[in-house]
């Protein structure tokens, strides 16, 4: 059995809970809960843990399925609630789990497939504090969904630091293509985060809101300051969102500005370049009645002429900025 811990909780203080896996009902408590945490665990070693603790067939079968979205269901007194977790993998990507929740009356049998964020921190936290965990079940919830929320920050730290540097190089030059090869990506990894953690406003909504089994309605306080974070964190992502697209926007504009500039400089020298080349073309041809042909003066007059519109178009397009 791929248990991680097994804790019988009575008025806030932690004893060791004895879980016999031998297919009897669990007896139930009246002055305490019990906390069972398991990690990937097998389809027969699940049934064990519904035969113990009554668990909702259908919602065993999501608990195995480690892809679902965020919901909440109820089973008559069984409340089940799927969160999905995610942390940073090699580079920039995303490695996602699923961590499920039933809470009973008198007990919370967790469920976590694909993290390696255990909850250690959190029972440890919880046991230190024997007031907060004598609130029951429900404020231990609480403390996973926000453990769980709380570990979407890290990712969205470092994608906030790479897209300000992209945004930041942006500015100077057109990015590369392996520069927007990499703002794709990051925005196809954010969309996809955001189409797994969106859910949990919804789940963190209904939590705080909405009269549910076992949920205490003095709990709805503390699942209102995860929906809290819930609403950062997803303000954060749009904000990430939009700053790729304006990194691509921005620097598409600065380009154009620039490829402008040049066009107007090559117009500009090519107008220039145009006078000498037509009036050495014109002279340039042979035939014996031109004017001013055998005029001694007149080559130095055909360069002063080219010299002399020349320099006055250079003057000119130096003047609006062309040059």
């Amino acid at each position: 059995m791929t248990i991680i811990a097994a804790r019988r909780y009575r008025a806030g203080t932690t004893e060791e809970a004895a879980l016999a896996l031998d297919g009897a009902p669990r007896t139930p408590m009246a002055d305490g809960f019990d906390w069972i945490g398991l990690c990937e665990p097998s389809p027969a070693e699940m049934e064990l843990v519904r035969t113990q603790f009554g668990l909702h067939p259908l919602a065993v079968e999501d608990a195995l399925n480690p892809t679902q979205l965020p919901k909440i269901d109820v089973y008559g007194t069984l409340l089940f609630i799927v969160a999905r977790t995610a942390e940073l993998d090699v580079g920039d990507k995303i490695a996602y789990g699923q961590t499920a929740l039933f809470l009973g009356p008198d007990y919370l049998v967790t469920v976590r497939f694909g993290s390696s964020r255990a909850h250690h921190p959190v029972r440890n936290r919880l046991e230190a504090n024997g007031e907060r965990l004598a609130e029951g079940g429900d404020y231990v919830a609480h403390a996973i969904l926000d453990f769980i929320v709380d570990g979407f920050v890290p990712i969205l730290e470092r994608f906030e630091d790479a897209v300000q540097a992209m945004e930041e190089r942006a500015i100077d030059s057109f990015p590369e293509p392996s520069t927007i090869r990499r703002i794709f990506r990051l925005r196809r990894q954010i969309r996809r985060f955001e189409r797994l953690a969106g859910p949990m406003h919804e789940v963190c909504e209904r939590l705080a809101t909405t009269d549910l089994p076992n949920i205490d309605p003095a709990a709805h306080i503390w699942f209102r300051d995860v929906l809290d974070h819930v609403r950062r964190t997803l303000a954060r992502m749009n904000g990430l969102k939009e700053t790729l697209a304006s990194i691509v926007e921005t620097a598409s504009l600065l380009e154009q500005h620039r490829q402008g500039e040049m066009t107007r400089q090559l117009a500009a020298w090519a107008a220039i370049l145009a006078v000498p080349t037509a009036i050495a073309g014109i002279y340039g041809m042979n035939f014996e009645f031109m004017p001013e042909l055998h005029w001694r003066f007149g080559y130095f007059a055909a360069i002063g002429l080219i010299t002399a519109v020349c320099g006055g178009l250079w003057w000119r397009f130096r003047r609006i900025g062309w040059l």
